[in-house]
C-alpha cells in the first residue's frame, strides 16, 4: 500500500505489505494472477528494466516481483497501479485491479458473496457465533484468532478483508430483506473481551434500526427448539428461485430443490416463531448492554 506515513507515493516494503498466496485450487483465481504476472513481466521487458531496478522503483524486493510475475503472490491494487505509471502501460496494469480484487478473497467466499449480491430475502439462523455479516471487525479478528489450528497472519487478513466486503450487503438498492436469528449464547460470550463484547452489542442494535434487517434472539430457556440441527441459511432471488443450507439437512451442502428448500423454510419459520420478537430481541440486547 502507500505508505502515508513515509515519502509520498511509496510503497511500503514486502516484509510491511507482502502480495497474498494464490488458492491452487481455485482455477480461475490462478489463471488471472497467473495473466496479470506475465503481462508485469512483459512490460518491464519491454522497458529494458530488471526485476531489481523495478523492484526498488516500487518498493519491493526482487524476489517479490519475481513471485509476482510467476503469479505465486497476488499483487496489492496499489502495486498495479505504481507498475502501471513506472512501466508506461498506459492503464492497462490499472484496469486488472477489479478481477486481482477478486481474486484475494477465497473461492468459497466469492460464491457467496455472489449469491448474496442478487438475493432479494436473506434468513440466516446462527448458533455457534454471531453471524458473519453481523460482526465488527475486532469481534471477527478475535474469532479467527482463536481457531486451531492456528491461522496465519496472513489467512486472517484474507478472511477478513472477505468478511468486510461482504457487509457491503447492508448497503445495496434496493436493499434486500435481512432475517437474522441469533442464540443468546452468541450474544454473552465476551469474544476479544469486555471493550470488544460491548461494541458488537451495540453494532447489533445499530443494524437492527435498518428498516430491511430483522434481529431476533432466541433464548436459551426455550423447552422446545427446531435449531438443534444448526446453522441454516436461506436465500431466494427476484426470479423466484432459492438456494438454501443447513448443517442438520442434505448433508450440509446447498440445495435448490423446491421439496428440500421448503423443508428449511418450514425450519427457519418456526425457529422465528419461537424466537423473540424483533422489538423484544433489541430490548434484550439493550439490556445486556446495560450490564457491561
Amino acid at each position: 500500500m502507500y505508505d502515508t506515513d513515509g515519502d509520498a507515493g511509496r510503497l511500503k516494503s514486502e516484509a510491511d505489505e507482502p502480495g497474498w498466496e494464490v488458492d491452487p485450487d481455485d482455477d480461475w483465481g490462478v489463471a488471472v494472477v497467473a495473466t496479470v504476472g506475465r503481462q508485469l513481466r512483459l512490460r518491464r521487458e519491454a522497458v529494458g528494466m530488471r526485476a531489481a531496478e523495478f523492484g526498488v522503483v516500487v518498493g519491493y524486493g526482487e524476489d517479490m516481483v519475481y513471485k509476482i510475475e510467476g503469479g505465486k503472490r497476488i499483487p496489492r491494487p496499489e502495486f498495479l497501479d505504481k507498475a502501471d505509471e513506472v512501466l508506461g502501460a498506459g492503464g492497462l496494469l490499472s484496469a486488472m485491479k477489479e478481477d486481482v480484487a477478486r481474486v484475494r478473497y477465497p473461492k468459497k467466499v466469492r460464491e457467496i458473496a455472489k449469491l448474496e449480491a442478487t438475493a432479494v430475502e436473506i434468513g440466516l439462523y446462527s448458533n455457534h457465533n454471531i453471524h458473519g455479516l453481523l460482526q465488527t471487525p475486532e469481534h471477527m479478528r478475535a474469532l479467527f484468532d482463536a481457531w486451531l489450528p492456528a491461522y496465519s497472519d496472513e489467512e486472517t487478513e484474507r478472511m477478513m478483508a472477505a468478511r468486510m466486503a461482504r457487509r457491503s450487503i447492508f448497503e445495496r438498492s434496493p436493499a434486500p430483506t435481512l432475517s437474522f436469528v441469533q442464540e443468546e449464547v452468541t450474544l454473552r460470550r465476551p469474544v476479544g473481551g469486555r471493550m470488544v463484547w460491548r461494541r458488537q452489542l451495540e453494532r447489533l442494535v445499530e443494524l437492527g434500526q435498518l428498516r430491511n434487517v430483522s434481529i431476533q434472539v432466541m433464548p436459551t430457556d426455550c423447552e422446545e427448539h427446531f435449531g438443534t440441527g444448526g446453522l441454516i441459511e436461506v436465500l431466494k432471488f427476484s426470479d423466484g428461485t432459492a438456494v438454501g443450507r443447513s448443517e442438520g439437512a442434505f448433508n450440509g451442502r446447498p440445495v435448490s430443490d423446491p421439496k428440500q428448500l421448503r423443508i428449511l423454510d418450514l425450519r427457519y419459520g418456526m425457529i422465528r416463531a419461537q424466537a423473540l420478537t424483533p422489538r423484544e430481541s433489541r430490548a434484550f440486547i439493550e439490556q445486556m448492554l446495560g450490564e457491561t
